[in-house]
């Protein structure tokens, strides 16, 4: 396959220890400069690591950095690597479209699979309790050993990490798209990822057919919780509130909210606009940024 002969090169078996014990799972290099891409979990805990390539080279790797919002880390080789996987844009992909995923788990011949995209925009609860949006579904078989590892379009590039099996011929991967590539450029730069926060929990609800029709949008959030001291506390959001708008947007989803919330949101005052006691009303929040715990 010509995908495996031009992909798989570049994709390596990663082992891990920890203080629990050993683990693995797959990476990619990225940069000729020694930059893999793996999943966050896979590199959980480290206190050493390496990667093994197909060819028998093994290279001791340093964890740069882990974002387990978005279930990426970027790792750094101590030596040469291979040359790097291209990254394509999952923004491409269409539903029924071949994919590969391709992985390493044993550091020898490495592992490929082929099937489709089964569904595009699914979301993926990560162990920081939040979800990982935009998550492209496959029918590729994947096994843990695979997490980390290459989702491929037809022409070798990478569209996804895969990150997680979700039953049986359900395959779960965490797509390459302009807001993963800001994310990862991100983790090489600082080793973190700095985002926004309001403070806010809450779940999507219907609107009745009068609201919906005058703000155009059949569902909002209403807010389960409000953190203390948090901006939205200071804004006079309160528990019952049903967000519809912020920063001229419509709230429709749980992530609806999460997506603004990006780094350059920090500390910039955003209105937002909920539905209360039969009206809607505006306030303005000032983001801060997100603690790392």
């Amino acid at each position: 396959m010509a995908v495996a002969e031009r992909v798989l090169p570049s994709v390596a078996s990663v082992s891990v220890r920890t203080s629990r014990g050993a683990g693995a799972g797959s990476a990619s290099v990225i940069t000729a400069d020694g930059f893999l891409l793996t999943s966050a979990h896979v590199v959980a805990g480290a206190r050493s690591a390496e990667a093994a390539f197909s060819d028998g080279t093994t290279i001791g790797v340093d964890v740069v950095g882990r974002d387990t919002l978005s279930d990426l880390a970027v790792l750094h080789a101590r030596g040469d690597v291979p040359i790097p996987v291209e990254l394509g844009d999952a923004a491409a992909l269409k539903v029924g479209q071949v994919v590969v995923a391709l992985g390493n788990p044993l550091g020898l011949a490495g592992s490929v699979t082929a099937g489709i995209v089964s569904a595009l925009g699914r979301s993926l609860p990560t162990q920081s309790g939040r979800v990982v949006d935009e998550v492209i579904q496959t029918d590729a078989a994947l096994n843990p050993g695979n997490s980390g590892g290459v989702l491929s379009d037809s022409s070798g590039r990478m569209v996804g990490v895969n990150t997680a099996v979700a039953g049986i011929g359900v395959g779960l991967a965490v797509p390459i798209n302009a807001t993963t590539r800001e994310i990862i450029t991100s983790l090489m730069a600082t080793g973190r990822v700095r985002r926004a926060w309001l403070g806010i929990a809450g779940a999507v609800v219907p609107l009745s057919p009068e609201l919906a029709k005058r703000i155009g949008s059949p569902t909002g959030l209403q807010v389960a919780g409000v953190s203390p001291g948090s901006p939205a506390e200071q804004a006079g959001l309160r528990r019952g509130d049903i967000v519809v708008e912020l920063g001229g947007e419509r709230v429709v989803t749980t992530t609806a909210v999460q997506k603004r919330m990006v780094e350059n949101a920090i500390d910039k005052p955003i209105e937002i606009t909920v539905w209360r006691n039969g009206a809607l009303v505006d306030a303005i929040t000032v983001p801060r940024e997100l603690p790392e715990s």
